[in-house]
């Protein structure tokens, strides 16, 4: 892989660890890799990206029981992505063992040797949505002679990323990592999208690494790894991303994130199936017999006025919306029903969930099997990035203003700012 970009030896791994904190409530019974946006899990947008570039090994480098059971359970081997997608020949994808790392770096450490990888990596994270060229980065890190390129992205707002210095030739000489805005040295962010030479195996059995895992008890890519690459003098450089990247760390990226992509802004998925004409971004998805009849319903009654479309909307499978209600840029999820004269805008409702009557939901995010009563004389309102988890049930004529509801409670009342947690 020289001189000769060949994709299929490519091996991409993507660390899947830790609790996914910023995302929490949505995060604590499922795998930040696999919550659900725009009607699938959100990895499975980027393993598309890579897969329609022709790479065909991907390693899962899951820490934990929720994420391998998670990533395990709806990817498997990768025969039933291949199938959905047409990616022939099939991609192969397989997991850590069962090794608890200490951050992103340990596990594609540990990963590169279990399955005795020698060539090229393309280290990926499991929260974030990319579209890269793939072929002109592996080109860019053969050229610069580099031992790790990291993928960089201009951003308007330093905080919560790492940020690069780099100098004129684009090689990093100090990477700090989510600094005070004041003191960032660029405004160009770290992706966590790392191309990596196959040398680094040896680097990780190096003295000054042990030493950092023995007093950190951590390798961090960000934190720990690219600082001492930088800082024993080792090749690091920086490539301007030039595709789509979204990173879906909080509820607000996360809302972000899902309404430029119905938008039309990923280039590997610009259409979800299903969508109704040429004119208009509205998707009502429909496979089987029953499926298509309720989808046929549902455009029937777009047409005749009685449900209110604006701008960009996703309504998936098996969906039952009644009249007078009115979606602005947002996605239905499967199973969904819908009660009369429902708001819903800017909002992501998973699947399995009942809105009654008369409920607005706006700049929020509902988890799957949530029921939110609601009634013409007490409207429940839920706005302002509120996120409600799993399987929860909301009163009729609760008020949730940039409220947090962890799974499996029921919950009545106004709340302002405000974490809810069982017991």
């Amino acid at each position: 892989m020289r001189d000769n970009y060949a994709p299929e030896r490519l091996r991409v791994i993507i660390p899947v660890g830790g609790k996914a904190k910023r995302l929490l409530p949505l995060t604590a019974e499922t795998s930040k890799a696999c919550l659900r946006i725009l009607n699938r899990p959100l990895i499975e947008f980027s393993l598309l990206s890579l897969a329609r570039q022709g790479i065909r090994n991907f390693i899962f480098g899951v820490k934990g029981y929720t994420n391998y059971r998670d990533l395990h359970d709806y990817f498997e081997s990768g025969y039933g992505f291949s199938a959905r997608y047409g990616v022939s020949p099939r991609v192969h994808i397989k997991y850590q063992p069962n090794v608890d790392d200490i951050g992103s770096a340990d596990s594609a450490k540990i990963n590169m040797e279990y399955y005795n990888v020698r060539n090229p990596v393309f280290a990926v994270q499991g929260d974030n949505i990319f579209d890269v060229d793939v072929k002109e980065l592996v080109e860019f890190h053969q050229k610069k002679g580099a031992v790790m390129t990291i993928a960089l992205r201009e951003v308007e707002d330093v905080e919560g990323y790492g940020i690069a210095d780099i100098n004129k030739d684009r090689r990093i000489s100090r990477f700090v990592e989510k600094p005070p805005p004041k003191e960032a040295p660029s405004n160009l962010a770290n992706t966590g999208l790392y191309m990596v030479s196959p040398e680094i195996r040896k680097i990780f059995k190096e003295k000054g690494v042990k030493q950092i895992i023995k007093e950190r008890h951590r390798l961090d890519f960000g934190f720990d790894f690219i600082p001492y690459l930088i800082k024993s003098g080792r090749p690091v450089y920086g490539y301007t991303l030039k595709g789509s990247w979204y990173d879906v760390g909080s509820p607000r990226r996360y809302l972000e994130a899902m309404r430029d992509m119905l938008d039309g802004c990923f280039s590997s998925l610009k259409d979800f199936g299903g969508r109704i004409n040429e004119e208009d971004r509205i998707w009502v998805q429909g496979e089987s017999k029953e499926s298509m009849k309720r989808r046929k319903e549902i455009i029937r009654k777009i047409k005749q006025g009685k449900i209110e479309v604006e701008g960009s909307v996703l309504i998936g499978r098996h969906c039952k919306i009644s009249d007078n209600v009115k979606i602005v840029n947002s996605c239905i999820d499967n199973y969904t029903k819908i009660g009369k004269g429902v708001t819903i805008e800017n909002s992501a409702i998973m699947d399995r969930v009942i809105i009654e009557e008369k409920a607005e939901i706006k700049e929020s995010i509902i988890g799957r099997h949530v029921t939110i009563c609601s009634s013409s004389r007490k409207r429940t309102k839920i706005d302002s990035v509120s996120v409600i988890a799993d399987d929860v049930t909301i009163a009729e004529g609760c008020k949730l203003t940039a409220t947090k509801i962890y799974p499996h409670q029921y919950v009545r009342g106004e709340f302002l700012n405000q974490t809810l947690m069982p017991g």
